[in-house]
C-alpha cells in the first residue's frame, strides 16, 4: 500500500508538540515519504527531538555476559541454537568480568551499562549473580544499569529492581502479525508479558524493534504504536544485520533512506521517549548515520553482542561534528 496524500511534516511536528497523537495513516505516510522529502522529514522529526532532548546524545554500552546456545529459534539471532554460526559460547561471566565491563563503559563515555545474556530466561543462580554485580557497580560508579536477560517472572524482576537495575530491555522485535515468521518457540504476547512485569517491578521498560525482517510498512507502524501503548521509556530501533547461518540470511530489504524514515516515524509516534539507533546502524545507515541523530537521541557505543560496531572515537566525532554533545546523565 502506498500513501498518496502529501504530508506537511513541519505542521505535523508542531501538532505533535502541542499534544496531538498521530494516526496510523499519518505514520504510514512518514515511512513511505518520497526520497526527495527526506530532509524535510528529518528536520520535522528534529523539532520534536529538540524539544525533549535538545542536542544531547545518550551513550549506552553492551556487555555480552552470556553467549550462545540459546534454545529459542529467533531467525535474526546468531546465538540461537538453531543457527549455524561460529559465535563464542560461554556461561555467565564472573563478577570481576562484569565489573571490568562497567569500567570500560565509563572509558567509552557511556552513561548506561547494558548487561545482556543469551537464553530464554535467567536461572535463579544467574539472577543472583547479576544482582551481586549490579550492587557493586551501583556502589562504586555513577552508571545507570540496564539488563536484558530474557523472559522474567515476578520474583526475578523484583530482585533486579531491588538491586538497583534502572532499566530492563525486552524487545518486541516485530509486529504481532509477522511474529510467527521470525520465531516459533515463543510468541508476541510472551514478550509483552515480560515488558508488563518490568513495569510492575518499578524498572524502566526498554523495548524496541528490528527493521528489515520482512515486515510491511503497515506492520512497522503497528510496532511503533504497540510500543506507544506499552509506554516503553526507551525504544531501540535496530536494523537487520542478516548474519550468514541464521534463518534470515540473505535478507536485504533496507537502504539508508528507508531506515531514516522509519526512525523519524518512531519519533513522531513516541515523541517524548528515548529513541536509540541500535544494532545494524553502521551497515544499514552507512554514510547517513549522523542524520539518524536528528530523530534519535541515543546510540550504542562500541560493539554489539556478536557483531562489531564502529570505534567509540568515531561515534564521539560524529556527535561533535553535528554540534551535539554527549549526555552525562543517563535516565
Amino acid at each position: 500500500m502506498s500513501i498518496q496524500t502529501k504530508v506537511n511534516y513541519r505542521e505535523l511536528a508542531e501538532k505533535v508538540l502541542d499534544g496531538y497523537v498521530v494516526t496510523k495513516e499519518e505514520a504510514l505516510a512518514l515511512v513511505q515519504a518520497p526520497d526527495e522529502d527526506l530532509l524535510d522529514l528529518m528536520n520535522a522529526a528534529y523539532q520534536i527531538r529538540k524539544k525533549y532532548y535538545g542536542n544531547k546524545v545518550k551513550l549506552n554500552m553492551i556487555i555480552n555476559a552470556k553467549s550462545g546456545l540459546c534454545p529459542e529459534d529467533c531467525g535474526y539471532c546468531s546465538q540461537s541454537i538453531a543457527a549455524d554460526t561460529p559465535v563464542e559460547k560461554y556461561a555467565l561471566l564472573n563478577k570481576d568480568s562484569i565489573l571490568a565491563g562497567a569500567q570500560e563503559a565509563i572509558k567509552r563515555k557511556a552513561g548506561t551499562y547494558c548487561i545482556v545474556a543469551s537464553g530464554r530466561q535467567p536461572s535463579p543462580r544467574e539472577v543472583d549473580a547479576v544482582v551481586e554485580a549490579v550492587q557493586e557497580i551501583r556502589e562504586t560508579t555513577d552508571l545507570k544499569i540496564c539488563c536484558c536477560l530474557g523472559f522474567l517472572n515476578e520474583d526475578s524482576a523484583a530482585k533486579l529492581a531491588g538491586a538497583g537495575v534502572h532499566r530492563y530491555n525486552h524487545n518486541l522485535n516485530t509486529s504481532k502479525e509477522n511474529y510467527d515468521n521470525i520465531t516459533t518457540t515463543h510468541n508476541y504476547d510472551d514478550r509483552v508479558d515480560t515488558v508488563e512485569k518490568v513495569k510492575e517491578s518499578g524498572m524502566s521498560p526498554c523495548s524496541g524493534a528490528i527493521m528489515g525482517m520482512g515486515e510491511t510498512d503497515e506492520e512497522l507502524v503497528d510496532i511503533a504504536f504497540a510500543l506507544h501503548a506499552l509506554d516503553a521509556d526507551s525504544i531501540p530501533v535496530n536494523f537487520l544485520n542478516a548474519i550468514d547461518g541464521t534463518k534470515l540470511e540473505g535478507y536485504d530489504h533496507l537502504n539508508p533512506r528507508k531506515c531514516l524514515k522509519g526512525v523519524a516515524m518512531f519519533r513522531f509516534v513516541n515523541p517524548t521517549k528515548e529513541i536509540r539507533l541500535s544494532g545494524g546502524r553502521e551497515i544499514n545507515l552507512r554514510s547517513l548515520q549522523a542524520m539518524g541523530l536528528y530523530a534519535a537521541n541515543s546510540i550504542f557505543v562500541g560493539d554489539y553482542l556478536t557483531t562489531q560496531g564502529q570505534e567509540p572515537t568515531s561515534d564521539w566525532g560524529m556527535i561533535e561534528d553535528l554540534g551535539f554533545e554527549i549526555e552525562e546523565c543517563a535516565l
